[in-house]
């Protein structure tokens, strides 16, 4: 009889032991309050003809980034802090190659490494504020459909970059701002920055920032409708106007602004077609308008849902210069290899470039990007 009972006590405390495995696997591992990510991105640009000079350069991006959720860890709801370190390094295709104005490369920076972004976000129920270190193109004339182009101009345009000192890639600045999602359907922003970011030379890894008077500030502000102009498709528009005011180096003080326009519309299930518009006063501003339009198609082939194709054209309008207007004409396709690596053969037809004080033959340039994020 004890070894009848030993054996029902062991078999009890196996059975017990297993269910209590099974539940614990059944049970939702907590979600860390840190997110990790790092990204890579490579570019091989050829300029075959034309521009200043043919030839060949690689020039690549990488980034190291760091969340933490407060919500997740348990300290309070709605808060999110973030840090994003850049380092660029490479050719420089545009000012060696090309010499074209709007920038064939959107990672061109030369060698540079630096804090990108450090901000803290709240959560207000409808509002969200976020201060820190900021790059104004996260949040505002943001361009959902022109992200598969690699022209600079499609993801900020020509007549903001240019115009005014923006905090923009890779030079950010400290600033604020606040979103308020009133409905589903309308959301409005507004934002103050830094007016006069320090540049490299004098700050080489964006850690040493300064505030004062004689550096001014830059204010936008932007509206933003998701509402189709088609019968169940998606649609979105915004609407911004930004002002810059800073002191000169003898003192003066100098103001700029302009209106922006970014449209994205889906046309069907798998066609989408967007524009920017941008206009700047012609009296304080070289580059005082710009347009671009681009097509969008994704999931082109039904075995290869994934990647996207698209083509598209900007046009940077510029006056009292020797050299003229700039048209950008770009072609793209992105092969999406796994979820986290793709590959994106482009071809640029830049006409008029007019990045240099000489007048250039149209150069026709070649890529081949390709991008890791894990």
């Amino acid at each position: 009889m004890k070894i009848k009972y030993k054996l029902m006590i062991t078999g009890l405390s196996i059975s017990m032991n297993a269910n209590l495995a099974f539940n614990q696997e059944l049970e939702p591992k907590k979600e860390s309050p840190v997110k990790l990510n790092a990204s890579y991105i490579g570019d091989v640009v050829s300029n075959f003809s034309g521009g200043i000079k043919t030839g060949t350069n690689y020039l690549g991006l990488a980034n190291l980034k760091a969340g933490f959720n407060t919500e997740t860890a348990n300290w309070w709801k709605g808060g999110k802090m973030f840090v994003n370190v850049g380092n660029t390094h490479g050719g420089e295709p545009s000012a060696t190659l090309v010499g074209d104005f709007q920038g064939v490369s959107n990672i061109e920076a030369g060698n540079l490494s630096f804090l990108y972004e450090l901000w803290y976000k709240q959560k207000l129920g409808k509002l969200e504020m976020t201060v820190g270190l900021q790059d104004l193109n996260a949040d505002f004339a943001t361009n959902e459909n022109g992200s598969i182009f690699t022209n600079s101009s499609f993801g900020i345009q020509s007549s903001i970059a240019d115009n005014v000192d923006s905090p923009i890639f890779p030079l950010t600045a400290l600033g604020a701002n606040v979103k308020w999602n009133v409905s589903d359907t309308f959301t409005w922003g507004a934002a103050i920055f830094d007016g006069t970011p320090d540049d490299f030379e004098s700050n080489p890894y964006n850690t040493k920032w300064k505030l004062s008077k004689n550096q001014g500030f830059l204010a936008v502000t932007e509206f933003q409708v998701r509402k189709s102009l088609f019968q169940e498709m998606t649609g979105n528009y915004k609407f911004g106007v930004y002002y810059h005011q800073h002191n000169d180096t003898i003192a003066v003080e100098q103001q700029n602004g302009g209106f922006y326009f970014v449209g994205d519309q889906q046309i069907s299930n798998k066609l989408f077609v967007f524009s920017q518009i941008g206009i700047s006063p012609k009296k304080m501003n070289k580059n005082n308008r710009y347009l671009s339009l681009g097509l969008n198609y994704k999931g082109p082939f039904d075995k290869r849902p994934n990647d996207q194709a698209g083509i598209a054209l900007a046009y940077a309008g510029i006056d009292g210069n020797k050299v003229g207007s700039e048209t950008a004409l770009e072609l793209s396709y992105q092969f999406v290899v796994t979820k986290n690596i793709y590959l994106r053969p482009d071809i640029q037809y830049i006409i008029n470039p007019a990045g240099t004080e000489a007048k250039l033959k149209n150069a026709l340039v070649g890529f081949l990007r390709f991008g890791v994020d894990f």
